[in-house]
């Protein structure tokens, strides 16, 4: 059975920084493509970053590209999300994902078999 637990979620004021992990039971990341998605209240679910197996090709949305960072730690079985320079927009569920297919372009974002729970992040002042 996959499972994807999320956690580092928190409340951070503005330019404060966040480091979430996607750890896994089940499947071992370092074969699956892992993305990071996030939903604030009333959005849609969007993309934040990717990142593939083999080639570990990385895609970051645009809103987040210079401030967070997507990494994995092989020996953990786990993905990060390190988040710097935090925004008040950037406060949303983040949720982890993983896909056998890797994912490249625009397709970084598309069809994630197995979902973590999520965890919130809130930047407030």
């Amino acid at each position: 059975q996959v499972q994807l637990v999320e956690s580092g979620g928190g409340l951070k004021q503005p330019g404060g920084s966040l480091r979430l992990s996607c750890a896994a039971s089940g499947i071992t990341l370092d074969y699956y493509a892992i993305g990071w998605f996030r939903q604030a209240p009333g959005k849609e679910r969007e993309g934040v970053s990717c990142i593939n197996p083999g080639d570990d090709s990385i895609y970051y949305a645009d809103s987040v590209k210079g401030r967070f960072t997507i990494s994995r730690d092989s020996a953990k079985n786990i993905v990060y999300l390190q988040m710097n320079s935090l925004k008040p927009e950037d406060t949303a569920v983040y949720y982890c994902a993983a896909d056998s297919i890797p994912k490249y372009g625009s397709w970084a974002f598309s069809e994630y078999d197995y979902w973590g729970q999520g965890t919130q992040v809130t930047v407030s002042s």
